[in-house]
């Protein structure tokens, strides 16, 4: 029994980690582009959109279908690259841990 308390208390220290890596990535911020930096995004590391910015000289109100592809484009980007970098943290957490299949903390 004294393995699982030890495991118990790897785990509770792990979760403490966790939480506090969470709360960093909800400040973090990541930048992404589209049409060659007209339209830039940024996401911050918890999956939020922090704020767009726009390049007036983009802004054509004659081909609005264009300016909303590359907000499209610049927001799933800094999205994928928030999520990559929140996995990559997570997983500093859990690197060496043989962890069950199916199990996470």
């Amino acid at each position: 029994m004294a393995g699982l308390g030890k495991f118990l208390k790897q785990a509770q220290r792990m979760q403490e980690q966790m939480q506090k890596v969470q709360e960093e990535l909800a400040q973090r911020e990541v930048e992404a582009t589209s049409g060659g930096g007209a339209i830039t995004a940024t996401a911050k590391c918890d999956g939020t959109i922090a704020r767009i910015k726009i390049d007036p000289k983009v802004v054509d109100p004659n081909d609005v279908e264009m300016l909303e592809d590359l907000i499209v484009s610049a927001v799933s980007n800094a999205l994928e690259l928030a999520k990559k970098t929140q996995n990559d943290e997570m997983g500093k957490l859990t690197a060496g841990m043989n962890l069950p299949p199916g199990l996470s903390l």
